[in-house]
């Protein structure tokens, strides 16, 4: 019971994420192996002093320490997960890239007018997983969100999990989270939508040997491109064991036949004995079978008989 319940709670592992946590684990060891200097990937005003542009596109895989890594990799997890499964593997790493190097930029232009004030260098996968949950709440048709079991408004959560990774995930830089989150905004409007990826292209670019790589992956789930496959993919269909739902059963005629009680011409839908009543169409019964899909929706089907069904239940148990 308790390995089901936290398998339950553990998030789904997908290529997209694997890849994000691949690079950023390697470039980590990278840097532990060759003893480098503190924000060496770091993004900020080097970017244009040094000319280092390098780190625009770095940055989010570079951690200083270990327990900056474990951390940025469960909050990426948690809150970008779902974002991969309604776009797709393909979408959401160029969308990553995309969003991370707008707002490296956008951080290193702030950083180089207040460089005076010495603005920390940053990096991480928080700022990337903020701006993908404000593209989130952009999209989204839900006005209230929940977070801690407490409702609150869907447009809010960002900045909700904007002060809860500030408190508590060591060298978040604020500024930085917050171009983050407006850079989301900004794309979630469709304001950047020439930096956008069609459908059509990230399907071609799926079918290339990284990508075919990554659906050979065994334990990883790769989302497809397409909403069909995303579909049949994330939503197989449900085969019910035989016996799971209860279903209304005949007696069939040759078995009644077989036992010898009367002639097959007084049997009527399998049961002896129909009222007269029934055949004519004077009474009917209406039955309604609900039947419970996944999502908590559920659809009532009613049938009506042409016989009284009580009447018929007690001669077919005599």
């Amino acid at each position: 019971m308790i390995l089901q319940t936290l398998k339950d709670a553990t998030p789904e592992v997908t290529s997209g994420i694997l890849v994000v946590v691949f690079l950023s684990c390697l470039l980590f060891t990278f840097k532990q192996y060759f003893i480098l200097t503190e924000a060496v990937f770091s993004v900020g005003a080097n970017v244009f002093l040094n000319g280092e542009v390098h780190r625009v596109f770095i940055y989010p895989f570079y951690h200083r320490t270990s327990v900056q890594l474990l951390l940025n990799i469960g909050v990426l997890m948690l809150l970008c997960g779902s974002f991969e499964k309604g776009v797709g593997t393909v979408r959401f790493l160029f969308l990553f890239v995309t969003l991370s190097t707008c707002t490296g930029l956008c951080y290193a232009l702030l950083d180089l007018f207040l460089h005076d004030t010495t603005q920390n260098p940053a990096e991480g996968l928080v700022p990337i997983a903020l701006a993908l949950v404000a593209v989130t709440t952009m999209h989204t048709r839900m006005a209230k969100g929940f977070f801690c079991g407490v409702s609150i408004p869907t447009m809010s959560l960002p900045w909700v999990f904007l002060i809860v990774t500030f408190l508590f995930i060591p060298h978040t830089v604020l500024p930085c989270n917050i171009i983050a989150i407006l850079i989301g905004w900004v794309y979630g409007k469709g304001w950047l939508s020439v930096l956008d990826m069609s459908e059509a292209r990230a399907s071609v670019l799926e079918k290339s040997a990284p990508f075919k790589f990554l659906k050979n992956i065994p334990g990883v789930r790769h989302v497809p491109v397409s909403p069909e496959e995303r579909r049949k993919t994330l939503l197989p269909e449900f085969n019910p064991t035989p016996g799971s739902y209860p279903v209304q059963a005949y007696a069939p005629m040759s078995s009644a036949v077989a036992m010898g009680t009367t002639s097959p011409q007084m049997y009527y839908e399998g049961w002896p004995n129909a009222p007269a009543a029934a055949v004519n169409g004077s009474s009917s019964t209406s039955q309604g079978l609900g039947s419970e899909f996944p999502g908590g929706h559920t659809t009532t089907q009613s049938y009506n008989h042409s016989h009284d069904h009580s009447t018929c239940h007690g001669h077919g148990h005599q």
